[in-house]
Order: C-alpha cells, then structure tokens, then sequence
C-alpha cells in the first residue's frame, strides 16, 4: 500500500515509525476557580516557566533553529494572550486551563482569517497553547518524544519549535498528514536535509512496524522498520551573494513580517528584504495605529538592512482579514472580494498615512526601499498605486502579481510601475481554485505546476522586454529544485524565509545561465525539476498581452 502526499524536501529513507502525541485535549471549562485573582495568576507563572524552556533549548542549538526557538519563546510571553486570557479567569470565572485555550484560540482565528504567511503563524500559537495548558495541569506537553535512534517521524502536524530542535542524525523523515509546501514544517525540513512528505492523508492509520519516505516523489509506503542506505542532501552552505556559477547575479533576499524575522534574515545572509508583509502591526490592533506607531514598527524590522534594497508591502487585509478597525461587512466569498489595494480604494486616506509612516521609517534606517502594492488586478490599479505612492515621496513603486488577470497584462502593468514581484502561493491559489491552507488540494498548490510556470514566464517575459525587475517571492522561490526553472525563465530575485537562503544559494552556484533556460524550457528534465507526482509539460514564455 502507497500514500502519496506532498514531497517537500528531497531523499528517500527506510525506517521504523514513530508517532507524535496529538494535540492535548480541550480543557473543561468547569469547576468555576474559588478564588479569580489566584487562579488569573498561574497564568502567568506557566507562561513564564514555558518561556525559559524554550529559551534554555534556544541557547542550545544555533542559527535558523535558535531564531524559531527564540520567537516561540516570546509568543509565550506575550502580554495580549496573557491578558486575555486573564481577563476571561476574572470575568467569566473560567478555569485557567480552558482560560488559555479559547484566549489562544481567538488568536489563531484571526490568523487563519488574514491567509497566507500570518495563516501560517496559527500552528506556532497552538504550540505554545498546549504548552501553557499542559503547564497548568501538570502533564507532559505534546511533542517529538526523545528518540534514542534513527526514526521516521509521523504526525498530524509539528510545530515549529519542535521542527527547529530536531536533530537530523535521529530523524531520518518527516511525515505529516496535514500542512502544505508553504508550512513551517517544509520549510525547516529543507533547511535541516530531511526528507519530508507533508498533506499525506492516512499515514496516522497505518500500523507497520516502518516506513519507506520518497520526499521527491511524495510518497510513504510501510516497511519492516529496518534503516536502509538513505539519499538524504547534505545542508548547505552559501556566501550571500546571488549568483549562478557563470557570475550571472540573482538577488537572493527575505520575506519577513517581523523584527525578529529581520534579524534571522540578515544573519543568514539575505542581500535585502524582497517582501515585507505590514500586517503584523494591524493584526491585533483595536484601532488604526498612528502614524507614529507604524513608523516605529517599521523602523524596526528595516533596521538590519541599512543601506540594503527592501521591498515594502502596503497592507495587505480585507474582508477575509478582519481588522477591528476594518468593518467591512458580510460578503458571499470574502476570498474574491474586497481586500489587498481595493480596501484603499475607499479609504485612501489609511494608505496614504501609511506610506508616509514607510517613507520615514525607512529615511530612518538608511535603507533602499520600494513599496508594493498585494492584490492588483489591473494596470489602472497599478498606476493609481503608484501616483499615491510618488506623491509620499516614495520613488520606487511596484505591485504584487498574484491574480491571474495581472499576469496577463503585465506588460502593461510594467508600464506604469518600476518593478513586479510574483506571489506564486496566491497566484497559485486562483489559478488552481484550491485553497493553499486545505492539504487535500496541496498538489495544486505546489509550485512545480505547469500552469503556474508559464504564467511566471509571461510576466518574467515582460520584464525583460520592459527592462524591469521581476522578482518572486512565493514559496516557489524557496525551492532549491525550483529556482534554476525560475531563474531560466528571466525571474531577476528570490525572496523567501531566511531558512531556505542557504540551499537555494548553493543550488544555483551549481548551475549556468544557459543550463538554467534549458531547465526553464524543460522542466521535466535532470536539470532541476523534482519527480514523481509532478509532472509538468513544457513551459514557454508567451508573449505579453498589451491589454487594459
């Protein structure tokens, strides 16, 4: 019997099977507590004992696994959880427990609700949910148990912490039944040499001794659990500089929605920040922040790339990212509907302060920026962007690519910005109509699809011929098997998590510039693309369309 899933990160392996414990169990939420204030006040106490775990495991690893264990660390302490949490203790007497589970489960509906990078994020807060709640009872936390030898791991889901303090000499695979290539999982599992299958339905009801992993060809098969010679690929290493073994020059930067995220980024070697997603500074905000506030915020995070090139996206919320200050009413399929640049439509005024607070931020921190705009359907969309964005003293100004309709008009979409950046997880999205979070349609989302391919290579076609940058800054970007395709097809920067700068970089040193066209113009060949459940035809540039 074969399941197949989702290949992530490339290698095959035989191995015995070892399970991760679920999730904990949804506390009670009786008996009332006897005394409010006493019991608001364990809240704390776990939350700081969980906090200190996580930061004692942090100093104990280094690079991307610290930085992840770090950030999972202060999630734990974060005053708005805490408070909620608290504050439900005292006013709805709630047991503590139950208290951390529905404040942490606010949190993650919004995060889920505003999709992509922040929809990700969910399964960091669940982590430290479970840890809190499991603090509070007394009880082991779910998570990686201790392995004593080499093992295949196979679970609904890991959280990032647990990924980040996996040791690649005991875990031989990862196998997981939900998640997609854009999850946290993927991501680390790449970075760390493992092969990884992920969105492989039924691997939690198969009772075999062992598993067979293909990370390529995203299958699982049982075994007898015997370790067998494996193919695994050894972590990378990378100068930070872009460029392929003949010195042509890709731009390899960052995709970040945080100071911490920043730091990583630069640490790792990230020539600039190509996608800077602004959200995080709304999410949890009760009202607009002012200028001054958003200024601060952004100073923060451009601050490790001073007098490097970042891109800057504008807010990206809308209907299916609900923001309290945002009422924006009931729509029939919030995915299609107003969000992205069309919230600013009517309220020109939010983007207009916000570019101000951009601009500053960056004449504060002595970086290079341009400004984007998410979600742009239309080359008049693209120009009044950009007008708006000039007028704040922005000279730079680009727009996302993600709607299949730009794509097809990028060139003249590129005639009325300086730069475009193709967001291949939601531009695969509607392409595919398969939602990126569901991982029963995960094999539509993965970037290696034909469809997407081609479209990447229309509007990287317009580019060249309008003498423009096209970057991409999807997760297609982050694939080292991926990127010599894309760079063949004359995308000028890759701009991905930190963790995935190091094996693209060393990928395309491996590669020139014409091994990276033919790749380009035959993917299913042994130049790059991956095998097994994706098979995509040949790609071609088409010629960019002169439409409106």
């Amino acid at each position: 019997m074969q399941l197949s899933g989702v290949g992530v990160s490339p290698g095959r392996v035989d191995g015995p099977r070892v399970v991760v414990a679920a999730d904990l169990p949804e506390p009670a939420s009786v008996p009332a507590p006897v005394n409010l204030d006493v019991e608001a006040g364990k809240i704390g106490q776990a939350a700081t004992s969980v906090a200190a775990v996580l930061s004692d495991r942090a100093r104990s690893v280094s690079g991307d696994a610290r930085s992840v264990l770090e950030t999972t660390a202060a999630m734990a302490s974060d005053p708005a959880l805490l408070a909620s949490a608290e504050k439900l203790v005292l006013e709805r007497s709630l047991p503590a427990p139950r208290a951390v589970w529905e404040a942490a489960g606010e949190f993650m509906a919004a995060l889920r609700a505003a999709g992509g990078y922040l929809a990700e994020r969910a399964r960091d807060v669940a982590d430290v949910r479970d840890r809190i709640v499991a603090a509070l009872l007394g009880v082991t936390p779910p998570g990686v148990p201790e392995l004593t030898s080499p093992s295949v791991l196979v679970a609904r889901d890991l959280a990032p912490a647990d990924t980040a303090g996996l040791d690649p000499d005991l875990v031989l695979a990862l196998v997981t039944s939900e998640g997609g290539p854009t999850s946290h999982t993927a991501i680390l599992a790449r970075a760390l040499g493992i092969p990884a299958v992920v969105a492989c339905a039924g691997v939690l009801d198969l009772d075999s001794p062992g598993l067979t992993v293909d990370g390529s060809a995203g299958t699982v098969s049982p075994s007898d659990g015997k370790v067998r010679a494996s193919a695994r690929t050894p972590k990378a290493t990378w100068d930070g500089v872009g460029r392929l073994a003949d010195g042509h020059r890709v731009k390899l930067l960052a995709n970040v929605g945080s100071a911490a995220d920043a730091v990583a980024a630069a640490s790792a070697g990230a020539e600039g920040i190509g996608l800077f997603r602004t959200e995080f500074c709304y999410l949890s905000a009760a009202s607009e922040p002012t200028e001054a506030e958003q200024r601060a915020a952004y100073a923060a995070v451009l601050a490790p790339f001073a007098g490097k090139p970042v891109v800057v996206r504008t807010l990206d919320a809308g209907s299916d990212k609900p923001l309290a200050f945002l009422p924006m009413g009931e729509e029939p399929n919030p995915a299609l509907g107003v969000r992205g640049l069309r919230v600013a439509f009517d309220r020109p005024e939010l983007l207009d302060r916000q570019l101000s607070a951009i601009a500053s931020a960056a004449a504060d921190t002595g970086v290079e920026l341009s400004v984007m705009a998410p979600m742009v359907a239309t080359a008049e969309e693209a120009a009044w962007f950009a007008s708006r964005a000039r007028a704040a003293g922005i000279a730079r100004a680009g727009v996302m690519i993600e709607i299949p309709a730009a794509a097809l008009c990028a060139a003249s979409i590129l005639a009325e910005v300086d730069f475009v950046s193709l967001g291949t997880n939601d531009l695969a999205q509607y392409v595919f109509a398969a939602d990126r979070q569901l991982g029963a349609v995960a094999a539509l989302n993965d970037p290696h699809q034909p469809a997407l391919l081609r479209l990447v290579g229309m509007v990287a076609s317009a580019g060249a011929e309008a003498g423009k940058p096209v970057g991409v800054c999807g997760e297609a970007a982050a694939d080292p098997s991926l990127a010599p395709i894309l760079t063949g097809l004359s995308v000028t920067s890759l701009s991905m998590n930190a963790v995935a700068l190091a094996g693209v970089g060393a990928a395309l040193r491996e590669v020139d510039l014409e091994t990276c066209r033919a790749a380009a113009a035959d993917p299913n060949g042994d130049t790059g693309a991956r095998s097994g459940n994706r098979a995509p035809a040949r790609v071609s540039p088409l010629p960019g369309s002169g439409c409106r």
